[in-house]
């Protein structure tokens, strides 16, 4: 176990849980993940690694057959699956967020049907508010459900989703303009709808085709996708929570959730850039002494463990307010913010320290260059959070002249 990154007053079995997902990290996905990474290959064998761990049902309550544990265990078993490989961690991720989504806002019939095999892995959740014209400006959404009798049709189409080919069920938010007069505000007319499918490409059910993987700089491995809804039917008993015009809220209460997630991710990218760039410093030599001895390098590691330290401080904070049953919009913008910013310039001084063997794909440090971009936008960008935390810094300190 590393110095840096250790979190203070975990129980027994939190300890237990992420011993063996380090385990299984440093022994299944590192091992693994540069070559799967290079060929894009999802990565099946890990995934049922994660399964037989019971990661996919972290959170999700024991009487559904899940291991009941809260936003701060399942945040650190992101950050040390990150470490390994950041695409792997997607893959729970939006599994995830729908999951939190039923569990806090679904039907008991909803939460019957569905948790329990979604605590097994055996249904794969990814949900869906980006449209090809959109990402962060939710309240744009053009995407549309329509009552017609005991069911919706949905029309539209949505962009970027994580697990789009290998979910299936998908979250997917549309405006519903049903009991919501003309004039009403968008994100009050706004509907989240549960959509089972097949996995795979192409149509997976009538009236909604998922078309190939998108090509990405990094992030690889984990399917992206475009999702098409062309008439597509789903019964009314798939309205999340069975009511329609709170699904903007609902969405952004797993959002919320995922921006810690991000954060962690952010973190366990930055121990492992950390780890790559400290090891190789030790072992590379310039005039006549390793680099590590040099003033230049060791300056670079104290700002890159320092960033490591605090970026997983405050995603630890957000956890535990989430946990505590408080608001904590200010402290997941935060978290997620600072992570991600803090894992970019930590990546980077990694890549630095290596040269030009950091150009290489032999190198791990070049797969983890194409990666950490992906999370100055995931779950909303830089410029998102601080609107966020700026809106929020002013309700709390209002001024009373």
């Amino acid at each position: 176990m590393t110095r840096l990154a250790q979190t203070a007053d975990l129980n027994d079995v939190q300890q237990e849980i992420l011993s063996t997902v380090r385990d299984f990290v440093d022994k299944e996905i590192i091992p693994v993940a540069n070559q799967l990474e290079h060929r894009d290959e999802y990565p099946t064998e890990i995934v049922e690694g994660l399964k037989e761990l019971g990661l996919f049902g972290l959170m999700i309550p024991e009487e559904y057959g899940g291991l009941g544990e809260s936003l701060l265990t399942y945040a650190l078993c992101v950050e040390e699956i990150a470490r390994g490989w950041m695409s792997v961690s997607g893959i729970i991720n939006t599994h995830f967020i729908v999951a939190y989504m039923l569990k806090q806002h679904g039907t008991q019939e909803q939460k019957d049907t569905f948790l329990p095999r979604m605590a097994l892995g055996e249904v794969r959740g990814a949900f869906s508010m980006s449209e090809p014209a959109l990402g962060s400006d939710v309240s744009a959404i053009s995407s549309k459900g329509v009552r017609d009798g005991e069911e919706y049709v949905l029309n539209g189409q949505k962009m970027w989703l994580t697990n789009g080919g290998t979910s299936s069920l998908v979250a997917i938010l549309c405006r519903s303009d049903e009991g919501h007069p003309e004039g009403t505000a968008p994100h009050k007319s706004m509907t989240t709808f549960l959509v089972e499918k097949e996995p795979g490409f192409g149509e997976v059910r009538p009236g909604l085709t998922i078309p190939g993987k998108i090509d990405k700089m990094g992030y690889k491995g984990v399917d992206t996708t475009e999702l098409i809804m062309d008439g597509l039917r789903i019964p009314a008993n798939r309205v999340l929570g069975g009511t329609t015009g709170q699904g903007f809220y609902q969405m952004m209460d797993g959002v919320e959730v995922g921006r810690v997630n991000v954060a962690a991710r952010g973190c366990g990218v930055a121990q492992r850039a950390f780890e790559l760039g400290i090891s190789y410093a030790q072992q590379r030599e310039t005039f006549g002494k390793p680099i590590a001895q040099h003033q230049a390098i060791q300056f670079k590691l104290a700002e890159m463990a320092t960033k490591v330290e605090a970026a997983h401080a405050m995603m630890v904070n957000a956890a535990r307010k989430k946990d505590s049953g408080e608001r904590n919009d200010l402290e997941a913008g935060m978290a997620k913010y600072l992570a991600s910013e803090y894992c970019k310039e930590v990546v980077e001084d990694a890549f630095r320290i290596h040269g030009g063997y950091g150009f290489s794909k032999e190198y791990e440090i070049e797969r983890l260059y194409r990666e950490a971009p992906m999370l100055l936008i995931g779950e909303g960008t830089a410029e998102i959070q601080k609107m966020i935390i700026g809106r929020r810094l002013l309700e709390e300190y209002r001024f009373q002249g």
